[in-house]
């Protein structure tokens, strides 16, 4: 009788699976308004240029606010995985000296600068405090960026808040050990280059003394040390020599402007950030510096 029975049972399970198979194939049903790989991608990178709202966006595309976010923040990281694999990222860490020399091994000039980017006013004290900027007067995020002088984006520095000074910022990042010295009879290490910044970098030569060894193959007066303009002195004026020098130095140091108005053509990082995803301020900044050396590598 127990045999029977749970043989019954086995029956009717039997036979509800069967009712309860699904009647399309999978894959089947309503199919999204972004179907092709074309339409994401336009997609994205409108959001990245244009930085409209996500209201905005799904009424243009035909989706529901909720969807128009959602498929933000899956393309994001596909569209990162995709700039990596053109190797068109920034470097996002030096921790050696090594690590320097490889990341510039034939780039003779490097021009360092920050820039910061506005966000809301937080509602916590202490982030109010943080993230306020006594330079730009808003609350920020800022980043350390080099480049190269073809406006290449080479490093781009973690997202910090906009209270932390551009050379603290630096040093933070940076490392200060002296480079191994080579043998006499082995080749001088690669990477012959000067640094050009701008004078919230004051300090750098003393902090890092070593990168005098590598300047020292230029022999003009101007190029022989950090490049930055001089700041005007207490009870005088500059001399027309200095003012004349530092219309030099700035007209040569601002290439990392235009490397920067490049990265800012995209709204997602000039205007407003609104997104409140952790990480997600640092990850469109790097997506950014990517797209702007894609663009200068196909151009």
């Amino acid at each position: 009788m127990k045999k029977n029975l749970k043989k019954e049972k086995e029956l009717r399970y039997d036979e509800d699976l069967k009712e309860g198979e699904r009647e399309r194939q999978p894959g089947g049903g309503r199919k999204g308004n972004l179907i092709t790989v074309a339409d994401k991608l336009f997609y994205i990178l409108f959001y990245f240029k244009c930085y409209p709202t996500f209201d905005v966006i799904g009424l243009m595309f035909d989706l529901d606010r909720s969807n128009a976010c959602r498929n933000v923040h899956k393309l994001i990281p596909i569209l990162n995985e995709i700039l990596k694999e053109a190797m068109v990222l920034p470097k996002r860490q030096i921790h050696t000296t090594e690590e320097l020399f490889e990341l510039f091994p034939v780039v003779h000039d490097l021009f360092i600068d920050a820039t910061e980017r506005q966000i809301p006013r937080p509602k916590n004290k202490h982030k109010q405090k943080e993230n306020y900027s006594g330079k730009k007067k808003r609350h920020t995020k800022k980043n350390t960026i080099i480049s190269d002088e073809n406006r290449e984006i080479r490093y781009l520095g973690p997202t910090v808040e906009g209270k932390k000074h551009d050379y603290r910022t630096f040093t933070d990042e940076f490392p200060t050990e002296p480079p191994p010295i080579p043998p006499p009879e082995t080749p001088p290490l690669p990477g012959d280059f000067r640094f050009w910044t701008d004078p919230a970098y004051i300090g750098i030569e003393k902090d890092f003394p070593w990168l005098n060894v590598i300047i020292t193959s230029f022999h003009s007066e101007i190029l022989n040390k950090f490049k930055m303009p001089m700041k005007k002195p207490k009870g005088r004026d500059l001399t027309q020599h200095e003012k004349h020098l530092n219309k030099l130095i700035s007209g040569i140091r601002v290439k990392v402007e235009h490397a920067i108005g490049g990265v800012k053509r995209f709204g997602i990082v000039s205007n407003i950030f609104r997104n409140k995803t952790d990480g997600l301020d640092d990850k469109v900044m790097e997506i950014s510096c990517g797209l702007w050396n894609y663009h200068l590598l196909s151009s």
